[in-house]
């Protein structure tokens, strides 16, 4: 009897999870939230690019983006739809993780994915405040930077601190190589299938997004070695954001270059993004 009841139950979390994958309304906001997100890494390839051509020292991560978005014309409206695309996306990155549309499975490499996916969303999800102070006109990005440091440092404080600290940035790190190698292999956004693309248009959606995935995956990366060595070092006061990654690949040797090449990479994974809420749908589940 138990086992029956088990049955069914697996079986309804399945039909709910490809009701899901195949709501046309998710599928909507799932690329509304694409058209954000791409909208966002444009903006901050091109504050990188500046920084690294002397024009700019504005911050460089996604609220730096998003206050920026809000700076042009149309920048109310602009940052509304930026809110609606977070929320869009975090949803979805919650719905992939819980109820699995995507069949990732709970064998070791499908957790992994689905974790990914659980980390997207709460990421998304954390620029959803900072988004609206911005509309609201509340917060400042220089806020924005200095809450996320005293955040850093309220729980380095703890015995327990630097440990949890130095956890996160290996988590991070891990995501960022792993984007790396997706970038390497060109096996991102699997849960995609193109439509009406042609094969040259296949092949150029491909090869922007491996640069754009790997050049995100290379600053997460950064961000990760930033994070662990605060914990190491137990110092709160270090940046550990995407601007602090940023800033250290401007101090190498080679710097500008360097950072240049970043920033377009940035800007190719946007372009990507965008390519992915206009050619692509969710895939369809028998």
């Amino acid at each position: 009897m138990n086992s029956r009841n088990n049955r069914v139950t697996k079986t309804n979390v399945e039909s709910t999870a490809r009701k899901a994958a195949n709501n046309p309304i998710m599928e909507a906001l799932t690329r509304l939230g694409y058209g954000v997100r791409g909208l966002i890494y444009i903006t901050m390839g091109i504050l990188a690019l500046n920084v690294a051509l002397g024009k700019s020292n504005a911050p460089v991560d996604q609220q730096g983006a998003i206050a920026a978005i809000g700076r042009q014309p149309a920048g109310l409206v602009l940052l509304w739809v930026i809110l609606f695309g977070l929320v869009s996306y975090s949803l979805w990155g919650l719905v992939r993780a819980v109820l699995d549309p995507l069949h990732k499975g709970s064998e070791m490499k499908g957790l992994f994915a689905r974790a990914g996916y659980l980390v997207s969303a709460i990421g998304y999800a954390y620029l959803i405040f900072p988004t609206y102070g911005f509309i609201s006109g509340a917060k400042s990005t220089a806020q924005n930077g200095a809450q996320s440091q005293q955040s850093l440092a309220t729980i380095m404080s703890k015995p327990w601190g630097p440990w949890v600290i130095g956890l996160l940035g290996l988590v991070v790190l891990a995501v960022g190589v792993y984007q790396m190698y997706q970038g390497l292999n060109a096996s991102f956004d699997k849960q995609f299938q193109t439509y009406a693309m042609t094969a040259r248009e296949v092949r150029l959606a491909t090869q922007i997004g491996r640069f754009g995935t790997a050049a995100r995956g290379f600053v997460f990366a950064l961000v990760g070695f930033l994070i662990c060595q605060a914990a190491l070092n137990s110092n709160s006061g270090q940046p550990v954001g995407v601007d602090a990654a940023l800033s250290t690949i401007l101090r190498q040797p080679f710097g500008v270059w360097l950072l240049a090449i970043v920033a377009v990479g940035l800007m190719a994974f946007g372009v990507y993004s965008l390519l992915s809420a206009a050619w692509f749908r969710l895939k369809r589940n028998n």
